[in-house]
């Protein structure tokens, strides 16, 4: 079965779900990868191809990243980032930095065959939120009716942001375990890891976001190029920023972020392309496809290894201390900038059982992500479902008619002054005594709700 025909199963599925029961792609996507891997029906298994995981798993999530990002820039409101980079710089880089410090303390208390440069190195693969896990949270109807506009808009950027600048925490880490000093570590460091990947490629990816915007626009204005093509360029650019920047070895995620913000700076590009669902048809279909092959990669064999020191139960403190403790719940979301970044950590191919701290850290690296990241993904994937239950049923609750006796219901009453009518009822006793009321003047009439063209439910009456 073709990975594009998986997609598009998946896709349709979440359409149906998402709009019902509010459950989107990214849950859905991954189930249904677990339902056809190796784990469950066994008929789609990345780790039985002949190419490596390791590249292909760094690769696809790197496109499907780099579009993500490109959009999220694109969305943003003209000049955001001149006008609250401040703010998002202060929520970003202290509460990452606060996170990184406090992780690598629990995987030392939890995991004590490793190192605390180790530690340090997992920490900083889970340090970055995730922009298409963001996107399944605050988008879609139910986050537009009830998530304000401005925390949507700065969730959005946060995600994007801190997938970016998870670099220095990724490459101090590493430079700290490969480097024979801390001196020579912490030089690396500034020069590479900071100055050449974070610097560089931001200021790349928005040099190439503002030539972009200006040739677009020389073109538009000379009959050089149509609507259509203007849309088709919101992936082309994202692919090609993200390609030129991770072939010089740049930040690749932050370019892509800082092209879509500079191309939307004065908003023209939004003006031409208003409208098209190509661009959104396009990252639904790529993040559909990516989950479905992340479901399916997912090595729960991996996940009970005594002799690296990895069990179920530290699994699962680890989750819930990274939950609690590392930052504000409803902004932990993990997904693939996790997975992209315990990729792109370049180390030895471990040996069983490891010789050295490398190898230990290259065999304990892929179950800890991908549990964190599956977690991560069903938590805050049925966060809105669950929500949107339990709002359900205590709407229903306060509805619901008291058991009273029906030779009391059924009862004439003489009071002088008519009730008020349920739309003003401003308690939820005073609701149930309305809707018993409609009842009792329904059955004295002889005539049903229905019979009567009263169509309103219980939920209608509540929302009144």
């Amino acid at each position: 079965m073709p990975w594009w025909v998986r997609g598009c199963a998946a896709k349709r599925t979440s359409d149906i779900t998402s709009i019902q029961l509010y459950i989107n792609e990214v849950v859905l996507g991954t189930a249904f990868g677990i339902a056809i891997g190796p784990y469950g029906a066994d008929i789609f298994d990345p780790r039985s191809w002949d190419v490596s995981t390791i590249f292909l798993t760094r690769e696809i999530t790197r496109i499907v990243l780099a579009t993500s990002l490109f959009a999220v820039g694109i969305e943003l409101p003209k000049s955001y980032l001149a006008k609250h980079g401040k703010s998002l710089l202060v929520m970003v880089v202290p509460t990452m930095a606060i996170g990184w410090i406090i992780v690598s303390g629990v995987l030392f208390g939890l995991f004590p065959k490793l190192s605390y440069f180790s530690c340090l190195a997992i920490a900083a693969c889970l340090t970055p939120t995730d922009p298409v896990v963001c996107a399944a949270v605050v988008g879609g109807k139910y986050a537009q009716k009830h998530v304000p506009l401005n925390l949507r808009q700065i969730l959005s950027a946060e995600s994007a942001t801190n997938d970016g600048l998870a670099f220095p925490f990724l490459t101090i880490s590493l430079y700290l375990i490969l480097d024979r000093t801390k001196e020579e570590a912490v030089v690396h460091w500034v020069l590479v890891g900071c100055l050449y990947q974070v610097v560089m490629g931001t200021i790349l990816g928005a040099i190439s976001g503002l030539v972009f915007s200006h040739l677009m626009k020389f073109c538009h204005q000379r009959g050089f190029i149509d609507r259509e093509s203007y849309v088709a360029q919101y992936l082309a650019l994202s692919i090609f920023v993200a390609g030129v920047v991770s072939t010089i070895g740049s930040d690749d995620l932050l370019a892509t972020f800082a092209a879509g913000s500079a191309i939307s700076w004065n908003r023209e590009f939004d003006d031409h392309t208003e409208g098209e669902a190509f661009a959104t048809i396009v990252d639904l279909i790529f993040n559909c496809a990516c989950f479905v092959y992340i479901g399916a990669w997912l090595p729960f064999k991996s996940f009970t290894s005594p002799e690296l020191g990895i069990t179920p139960w530290r699994l699962i403190v680890l989750f819930l201390s990274i939950l609690a403790l590392r930052r504000i719940p409803a902004i932990m979301r993990l997904g693939l900038g996790v997975k992209h970044y315990s990729m792109v950590t370049l180390l030895p191919a471990a040996r069983n059982p490891p010789k050295n701290e490398q190898e230990l850290l290259a065999a304990c690296l892929e179950p800890m992500v991908a549990f964190t990241v599956l977690c991560s993904i069903i938590i805050h994937g049925l966060s809105i479902p669950f929500f949107s239950l339990g709002r359900a049923t205590l709407s229903l609750t306060m509805a619901l008619p008291s058991t009273t006796p029906d030779w009391i219901q059924h009862a004439p009453t003489n009071t002088p002054n008519s009730p008020a009518p349920c739309g003003k009822a401003t308690s939820a006793s005073e609701l149930n005594s309305c809707v018993l009321q409609e009842q009792q003047a329904q059955d004295e009439a002889g005539i049903t709700a229905v019979e009567a063209g009263d169509t309103r439910t219980v939920e209608d009456l509540v929302n009144i």
